[in-house]
């Protein structure tokens, strides 16, 4: 009995020293690979593999020829470029003289302002571009009060349906993207070497270009990065303003896809857009690496 009592103790006590059963880490690895290969990876195969798929049958690279040979294409290219570049500068001017300005010049609301920055990325494209309608359209506030007052016919205000118009709508609304980086740089810095500067008389310009600009390099380079691929790939502001004549990459897409059913040429537009946002976003991890982003 004595030896009964003392051998079971013992067993349950290897049975507490074998060791737990060790799960590789690639199993780990396989759910959210599933996910990403299921929900991503796939379809953008199946639009790469119908871009190669001409409606005549088989594999060819016919579509991509006839797709580059158009002028459409080549308009859109243009179009998108020209106005991703320029909402882009646009924005890290304007983005930056209003960071500036929330961050080192006080004044009422202050906070309040920076914090609505952040309220204002969560918006979506098309809800700016309706307020900008309520103003700026042909029927909107700023026309209506011109008539009212002048007894025109129309307003002077007819810009919102060209480029330009397309162009301020992204300006408005990809701003806060370059602006919230910024911000966050601008609390890093120290504001005793700008109290320095300025004692020792430099100038407001010169404070900005030699002690504050410098510390926001990167900032710039990742917000305005940021904004140039998003302004590249956007399609509600131009759908929603009905600039006649503006037709980029995603427009063509929409165009292509849904007015006339042409899905191969689709494809090919989208398989282009793709490959020149993810040449941009490589070029901007180079960039953030070498300026510290």
């Amino acid at each position: 009995m004595a030896s009964a009592t003392l051998t079971a103790p013992a067993r349950k006590d290897k049975r507490k020293d074998k060791p737990p059963l060790k799960v590789p880490r690639w199993v780990w690895a396989l759910p959210p690979i599933a996910l990403l290969a299921l929900f991503f990876l796939y379809p953008l195969a199946l639009v790469v593999q119908q871009s190669v798929q001409p409606d005549t049958g088989g594999t060819s690279l016919q579509p991509y020829s006839d797709v580059f040979a158009s002028e459409a294409f080549r308009e859109a290219l243009g179009t998108t470029v020209w106005l991703a570049v320029g909402a882009t500068v646009g924005c890290l001017v304007l983005g930056f003289a209003l960071a500036l300005v929330i961050a080192f010049v006080p004044f009422p609301g202050g906070k309040a302002v920076a914090r609505f920055i952040d309220v204002f990325l969560s918006f979506p494209s098309f809800l700016i571009t309706l307020a900008l309608l309520f103003i700026y359209g042909t029927k909107g506030m700023a026309n209506g009060i011109w008539t009212d007052a002048t007894g025109a016919g129309d307003g002077p205000f007819q810009f919102l349906t060209t480029p330009w118009g397309v162009l301020l709508a992204e300006i408005t609304y990809f701003t806060p993207f370059v602006m919230r980086p910024l911000l966050a740089a601008f609390s890093q810095i120290d504001t005793a070497q700008i109290e320095v500067a300025s004692s020792l008389g430099a100038k407001p310009a010169r404070i900005v270009r030699r002690v504050i600009l410098p510390e926001a390099l990167p900032a710039l380079a990742a917000g305005g990065s940021l904004v140039l691929v998003m302004c590249l790939n956007e399609f509600g502001i131009v759908l929603f303003t009905g600039a006649k004549g503006v037709t980029t990459l995603p427009m063509l897409v929409y165009s292509k896809a849904i007015l006339e059913s042409d899905y191969p040429a689709a494809c090919v537009v989208a398989v282009v857009n793709i490959a020149i946002s993810v040449g941009l976003y490589s070029l901007y991890r180079v960039v953030s690496r070498r300026v510290g982003a």
